[in-house]
């Protein structure tokens, strides 16, 4: 985990977007738990996992996103409905919750 904050650390020092999802909730049996991280780069390449498959897939198509617009997301990977040519063994739900850091990621602060 420390070698994914470096990397964060070091990429914006150098003005690159990068963005973190990070699993906070989980219900069911699922491939990650509360905690798990992926590092998504703006080349699209990734460090760390939060499971695999196509909920990583979906996980990392939202990231893509985070990076266009800055703005943080939450993605509900539903791994208990059956999906046509889908293994989803695991049966539980993830919430992810993906952000941005770098140039241009605007900084909301509550009063």
């Amino acid at each position: 985990m420390k070698e994914l904050f470096a990397e964060i650390a070091e990429r914006t020092a150098k003005g690159e977007k990068i963005a973190l999802a990070t699993v906070y909730a989980t219900r069911g049996s699922t491939p990650r738990k509360v905690g798990a991280k992926m590092l998504v780069r703006a080349d699209g390449s990734i460090a760390g996992t939060i499971g695999g498959g196509c909920g990583e897939a979906e996980v990392w198509q939202e990231a893509m996103n985070v990076l266009e617009t800055a703005r943080p997301t939450v993605v509900t990977v539903d791994l208990t409905n059956d999906v046509e040519g889908e293994d989803k063994i695991c049966g539980g739900i993830m919430e992810v919750f993906v952000q941005a850091y770098g140039p241009q990621v605007a900084v909301r602060r509550s009063r």
